[in-house]
């Protein structure tokens, strides 16, 4: 099983525009500590050795966390859910990172219910 870490991200405010993932080419830097700060899971832990192994991004590169991307990344096709090789328990802490970000920034649960 591939080792894999969550973490909560690093946002300077919120939105829900439509979301495009970032590239590498969109960050003014390339210091993947940085960048780091933008995705919830990393493929061997964080920092990560390079930028691929860095999935599900929520905020993009000016620094908003973005509704749209937690609901993404907290289920369907490109979400936690589909990341071969995760720990059920590493799943869970990154389900919970996105949970709590969907609550805490904008009021809303990800099955659906608003609070």
């Amino acid at each position: 099983m591939t080792a894999y870490e969550a973490a909560t991200v690093s946002y300077d405010s919120v939105t829900t525009e439509p979301w495009d993932a970032p590239a590498l080419s969109d960050f003014e830097t390339d210091e993947l500590t940085e960048i780091a700060d933008h995705f919830v899971v990393a493929k061997g832990g964080f920092p990560p050795e390079k930028f691929s192994d860095l999935e599900l991004p929520v905020v993009d590169a000016d620094g908003e966390l973005n509704l749209e991307a937690i609901r993404r990344a907290y289920s369907g096709g490109q979400s936690v859910e589909a990341i071969d090789g995760m720990s059920e328990g590493t799943r869970a802490e990154a389900k919970s990172v996105l949970q709590n970000l969907a609550e805490e920034e904008f009021s809303e649960g990800l099955d659906g219910e608003t609070e």
